[in-house]
């Protein structure tokens, strides 16, 4: 289960791996972070990066370490971690790694309710997702290929991991898309004869009603 930090916003957890390099100014810190494609990584908004900052100091993992000002130019603080910012990076880390939290994608949420879609339009947007999957693989695998003679493949798993997902996904949609072609998916007779008559068989009404009983 997830621990309840003092600052929830994933973002927090970028900014502070960038300071765990060095002291920075948010400006900077938002570039760091775009520099390492950490928008790719976690759900990033811009527009909340000074009140994250504000929030993790309040909290005390971050501290001003330097605040002056140049000209009419407003006040630029510098932020350093502190030993208890470094410990919430380190512990939010270790969970991140090893918790398994229940995650709804949108693609999920669309095969939940398939159903109301014929199999034939199923198919062929199924074959057209496929088909920007084998996109976004080319296209990491290229990425990749272009960063791992500079970066270390350290700072490069989580383009491995993109990419051993999206072949997943990929393998598993094929799959489907047989079953849905040969007429193998068990139920895909009821499936059809409910778009047809526009009512659902005595099987379907009966799950359904089972599922109201629980």
């Amino acid at each position: 289960m997830a621990k309840k930090r003092p600052v929830t916003n994933l973002m927090a957890l970028g900014v502070l791996s960038t300071v765990v390099v060095r002291d920075l100014h948010p400006y900077d810190m938002a570039r760091a972070l775009r520099g390492w494609g950490k928008d790719q990584d976690l759900p990033i908004k811009w527009g909340s990066l000074y009140t994250v900052v504000r929030n993790l100091a309040r909290h005390g993992l971050l501290e001003e370490a330097a605040s002056g000002r140049e000209g009419r130019r407003p006040e630029r603080t510098v932020y350093r971690i502190t030993p208890a910012g470094r410990a919430e990076l380190v512990d939010w880390t270790r969970e991140l790694l090893s918790a398994v939290e229940h995650e709804t994608p949108r693609f999920r949420a669309g095969l939940s309710v398939m159903a109301v879609l014929t199999p034939d339009e199923v198919t062929t947007l199924l074959q057209q997702r496929v088909a920007e999957v084998s996109a976004a693989i080319t296209a990491a695998e290229e990425q990749l290929a272009a960063y791992v003679t500079e970066v270390p493949r350290l700072f490069l798993i989580e383009i491995e991991y993109d990419i051993a997902m999206l072949r997943a996904e990929s393998t598993w949609m094929r799959s489907l898309i047989g079953e849905l072609a040969d007429g193998t998916l068990p139920g895909i007779e009821q499936w059809r004869q409910f778009h047809e008559t526009g009512r659902p068989s005595d099987d379907m009404v009966e799950l359904a009603e089972k599922s109201l009983e629980k």
